[in-house]
């Protein structure tokens, strides 16, 4: 899932640098082409903002079963010591 956010990020990345190199070239005035690239780099913010959030969510998710993993892990543990002593 991890690999999933990351190509994400990458991919949202290079569509914001591809959208700036294109109005960079685009036949619009100065005042234009600044506003537009303001445009496109609040909207890359807000997906970069939203992946992180992503990303953290699924972190959270990972944290929450291993720690389960880790409580089963130690159940077991117990149980078995008791086996063997008795």
């Amino acid at each position: 899932m991890q690999d999933n956010s990351s190509k994400a990020l990458w991919f949202v990345a290079g569509a914001a640098l591809g959208a700036t190199i294109a109005l960079l070239f685009a036949p619009a005035s100065g005042e234009e082409t600044r506003r537009a690239i303001g445009r496109q780099a609040s909207r890359g913010r807000e997906s970069l903002a939203e992946a992180g959030r992503d990303a953290i969510e699924l972190g959270k998710e990972y944290m929450e079963k291993g720690r389960h993993l880790a409580d089963e892990a130690a159940d077991l543990f117990e149980r078995g010591k008791k086996l063997v002593e008795g």
